[in-house]
């Protein structure tokens, strides 16, 4: 898994881990976006693409309630709808866009 995390002098470290063990998905969207969300809070900007089955779900359910914000790629767009499907479809996402107006809207965001 890949995760951030703050060290003693508040820089911002990316880490690679096995842990935790218990997680189908390696590497994790739920973890990363967790440990992001714990540094970040409510000005974590989560983007779902493309990819199988729901990873990213329940760490972005964590992040709407915190007020942050979701932008998920769109069916035509993808090679497997999978992951976004799941945040759509849970009404989760603030933007539904394509590959191609993704970097656009990001950076609008910013």
């Amino acid at each position: 898994h890949m995760t951030l995390k703050k060290d003693m002098t508040g820089r911002i470290l990316i880490q690679t881990s096995e842990m935790p063990e218990n997680v189908l998905h390696r590497p994790s969207v739920d973890v990363m976006l967790d440990s992001v969300q714990q540094i970040y809070g409510k000005n974590t900007l989560g983007v779902i693409m493309t990819g199988m089955g729901k990873d990213g779900l329940e760490s972005i359910k964590k992040l709407k309630t915190l007020g942050g914000y979701c932008l998920a790629q769109d069916e035509q767009s993808c090679v497997v709808y999978g992951m976004p499907r799941a945040i759509v479809d849970n009404g989760l996402a603030d933007v539904i866009a394509s590959l191609e107006d993704i970097p656009k809207i990001l950076n609008q965001a910013i």
